[in-house]
């Protein structure tokens, strides 16, 4: 049948009765309880028997129950009950939880992290209105390097020739091979934007064709040239790069070609002018 008044709350259940027992030892006053009280006026507190006046007999501090004076001795001469019982745990049906019930505290009272997350960190964000999870590496336009030569690097005439890169300047994720293959691994597919910059030089001022190509598992994917056969004696940077999809087991690589009239030395010269990166482009 209905009924009048408030409706029944289902949401809260409260769990039974806490209660301690001590033994006095006619000298100890502070006892310890398993549950936390608010006041003195949230336990009764008996000792043989006889219940305690909460207004002079003890007092309570969270778990510490303190007596006035120590009770006598006797084995679980003193007994403790909770008059005010937890509440048990109530787990939230799906979808109560609404932004009305956080304030800013959720994040701004928790420690701010003070470097860039780790790949493996992760976020919550709303796919269409449902709550995902998603790690940092799928966010950041990571792993990313550049690298340069540190030292010239003689190659053969009119040939193709792998740099070989050796000096990082950063390396979010150890992903490029600095000391023997000189390539670049991501292990993470997506779509990577590639880049390289080849400066070479030969003697006697005879530079007279300068290539720079990315290489993709062995093989040239993107290439660019400068023609010095109308200005011969010029030295340029000759650039490339390009955007390309790279699964987690594709490597790339930096080459460079020169063609050179006459002479006898052709080399890439060390520093900045010779370049190698890469980085992941995201939300592509």
């Amino acid at each position: 049948m209905a009924y009048v008044g408030t409706p029944i709350d289902v949401g809260n259940q409260f769990s039974s009765l806490v209660g301690k027992r001590f033994s006095g030892d006619a000298s100890t006053t502070a006892f310890t309880l398993d549950v936390r009280a608010n006041s003195a006026l949230d336990i009764e507190v008996f000792v043989e028997n006889v219940r305690q006046d909460p207004n002079s007999a003890y007092t309570v501090d969270g778990t510490t129950l303190t007596f006035t004076a120590a009770p006598p001795s006797g084995t679980n001469n003193i007994y403790v009950v909770h008059q005010a019982p937890t509440v048990a745990s109530v787990s939230p049906t799906a979808g109560s939880v609404t932004a009305s019930s956080f304030d800013n505290s959720v994040i701004s009272g928790h420690t701010a992290l003070a470097t860039a997350p780790a790949t493996t960190d992760e976020f919550l964000i709303s796919d269409g209105g449902t709550i995902k999870r998603i790690d940092y590496s799928v966010l950041g336009a990571t792993p990313a390097f550049e690298a340069n030569l540190d030292s010239d690097q003689t190659v053969s005439d009119n040939t193709f020739t792998k740099l070989n890169i050796n000096t990082e300047v950063f390396d979010t994720d150890s992903k490029y091979d600095a000391s023997t293959n000189y390539r670049f691994t991501p292990t993470v597919a997506g779509k990577y934007f590639v880049y390289g910059s080849v400066h070479g030089e030969t003697d006697a001022s005879q530079m007279q064709l300068q290539q720079a190509a990315i290489y993709k598992n062995g093989s040239a994917y993107a290439t660019n040239i400068i023609d010095f056969r109308n200005n011969n004696g010029l030295q340029a940077n000759v650039f490339v790069a390009v955007t390309m999809d790279l699964d987690a087991d594709d490597y790339v690589e930096l080459y460079g070609k020169i063609y050179k009239g006459g002479g006898s030395t052709i080399k890439f010269l060390s520093g900045t002018t010779n370049t190698f990166g890469a980085y992941r482009l995201i939300g592509v």
